[in-house]
């Protein structure tokens, strides 16, 4: 179990990465920037993990192809809420705000920080769309790697872009005994500065 939140900071982000420095120097935490994104459609609610390339002042910034499920989402919704949960630290933070389409540097940033076969897969595969058997899958991942040449950066596609959430409001959590728990929270003001409270467990 961590110790309490202690920080003095009033700004969330620098909380954030503070957290986010400790998960990534953790020996039994692979992904520290993995997070789950919840959108919403005309159908209900969806979730899944995302990878968060970076954080600043603007916000948090991922990556997807824009014909996923979750771009088409953001479109009808540019809303959305993200949850980093780090169970070695026993921490959580919770996220909700706007999401804007990031410019292209940004695209590239999110789909060169990528493997090799990740970027190859982007040109292979049209995320989510049913396909009637995975050899179709391989087969098409085989034809797009003999496109690029092993001694050459695999370009980013047109459909992929990066997205960024403009956090309005951040929770951070840590457990404690006899799930008598912290949770400070902050909420941006209409001025744009940051309110910062408690939260019971």
């Amino acid at each position: 179990m961590t110790d309490g939140f202690r920080s003095p900071s009033d700004d969330p982000i620098m909380i954030l990465l503070e957290w986010l420095a400790d998960a990534a120097e953790h020996d039994a935490i692979q992904y520290a920037g993995a997070a789950t994104l919840a959108t919403v459609d005309g159908d209900g609610a969806d979730a899944r993990i995302v990878l968060v390339h970076e954080v600043d002042g603007r916000g948090l910034l991922f990556g997807t192809d824009t014909r996923s499920p979750k771009a088409h989402q953001l479109r009808l919704h540019p809303s959305a809420a993200l949850t980093f949960y780090w169970s070695p630290l026993e921490r959580q933070i919770r996220i909700r705000g706007t999401v804007e389409l990031a410019d292209e540097a940004a695209a590239e940033k999110t789909f060169d920080d990528r493997p090799r076969g990740s970027r190859i897969t982007a040109w292979a595969c049209q995320q989510s769309r049913e396909v009637s058997d995975r050899r179709v899958l391989e087969g098409r991942f085989a034809q797009a790697e003999g496109r690029f040449d092993a001694g050459h950066p695999v370009p980013r596609p047109d459909t992929w872009r990066a997205y960024r959430l403009v956090p309005e409001s951040l929770e951070f959590w840590t457990a404690q005994r006899f799930r008598l728990h912290d949770r400070q929270a902050f909420q941006k003001e209409p001025n744009g500065r940051w309110r910062r409270f408690t939260l019971e467990p």
